[in-house]
């Protein structure tokens, strides 16, 4: 039988809410405020409201936020930026454009976040900084980052592009947002995060007055008046239109959530028993947003040829990251890594896989995702079992 099952369905989503989205774009061409207009700060507003921090900033996408906060610490060239090992390379990217050096760390084999019991071995005179990424939907271990950077007098940049809506619980029961516990927190609004608009989008947050106002000076050509540049700044702007689309999808960010959990549990029933299938990790410390999905297959079974069956059969599914970063290209320079230092990430490379989830979902969707997969890694292994 042949499917038609998408990784993502925004077809689907921007429908049930296409009333209140035209309404919302109606009402920035009414007004002709595209750029900076009352929309943006009605959006920086509300989003601090639901994360529970001072200052967001709304800017042009992720990787800019990352590249923004930074510029906004202060750093020199040759300053030490320890980022997670695997991760999508936006973080890595914009260290080696700002001249910094980047120091990769392995990751936790549970929650494929950097391992923290790692980090205070990679430290030197010339770390000044840390990026946690929060992968596929929760927090990284952001107490104990958080003490490390205490400890060393470093800064905490947490990348919560994949995890917006999370919550952090502390061991003295305190709980915040994720993106809300370093000195500056990123995030993308790219179309199929869970807070998606419909182009590019970021923002970036912090409890600092001083960095806020910095961080609003370098997003706009370093100015905070018109033509009076006091620093060397970018030009990195959230448009009106994502804005108001925004400020629509916001209302629904918690719904959305407890959809993808319920997808989340459905899968986990239905796996959790499977030995050739390792379901996700759920961290204690940590609520999950799932903005992936990703089960590690056993060591014994072919990935990529389950990913290329199911492809064959209609249904979509996702390798994140399969190339990593130390052997990419544009990063051959960097000499300090090889495969040896990273064994978690050389592993879970060759064994994740990313199965859909998205807010349309229903049971029948499910169902045959599940059967498929199983069916074709027993396939796999009565074929294996035969040579």
């Amino acid at each position: 039988m042949k499917y038609n099952i998408l990784m993502l369905d925004l077809s689907s989503q921007h429908a049930k809410i296409k009333t209140e989205i035209d309404a919302a774009i109606h009402e920035v061409i009414a007004s002709s405020a595209f750029i900076k207009g009352e929309q943006v700060y009605a959006f920086e507003n509300e989003l601090a409201n639901y994360l529970g921090v001072k200052h967001v900033i709304g800017c042009g996408n992720g990787t800019d936020a990352l590249q923004i906060s930074l510029m906004a610490l202060g750093l020199k060239k040759g300053d030490e930026i320890i980022v997670p090992a695997y991760a999508y390379a936006a973080a890595i990217e914009v260290v080696l454009l700002l001249g910094l050096i980047p120091i990769m760390v392995d990751v936790d084999p549970n929650t494929f976040n950097i391992n923290t019991d790692l980090i205070e071995d990679k430290i030197t005179n010339k770390t000044k900084a840390i990026i946690p990424v929060d992968l596929f939907g929760q927090s990284a271990n952001m107490e104990e980052i958080l003490r490390i950077a205490n400890q060393y007098n470093l800064f905490v940049v947490e990348d919560n592009a994949q995890s917006l809506g999370a919550v952090y619980t502390f061991a003295n029961g305190e709980k915040k947002r994720t993106g809300c516990m370093g000195n500056i927190g990123t995030t993308s609004f790219f179309p199929s995060k869970n807070l998606g608009c419909m182009g590019d989008g970021g923002a970036i947050f912090t409890n600092n007055d001083e960095l806020a106002k910095k961080i609003r000076m370098i997003a706009n050509h370093g100015q905070e008046r018109q033509y009076v540049h006091d620093v060397i700044g970018t030009n990195s702007r959230l448009d009106s239109l994502q804005a108001a689309i925004l400020r629509v999808k916001l209302k629904y960010l918690n719904e959305y959530e407890m959809k993808r959990n319920q997808i989340a549990d459905f899968y986990d029933s239905y796996f959790k028993n499977n030995t050739s299938i390792t379901i996700p990790y759920r961290d204690k410390k940590s609520s999950h947003v799932f903005h992936q999905y990703t089960i590690q297959l056993s060591e014994n079974i072919n990935r990529d040829e389950v990913k290329l069956r199911l492809q064959n059969i209609g249904i979509a599914s996702m390798v994140y990251y399969p190339i990593q970063l130390w052997k990419q290209k544009a990063y051959s320079h960097i000499k300090q890594n090889r495969d040896a230092d990273f064994p978690t990430s050389n592993m879970i490379r060759n064994t994740v896989l990313s199965l859909p989830i998205h807010t349309e979902m229903n049971v029948e969707i499910q169902t045959n995702i599940c059967v498929n997969l199983i069916n074709i890694i027993e396939a796999l292994q009565l074929e294996n079992g035969s040579n």
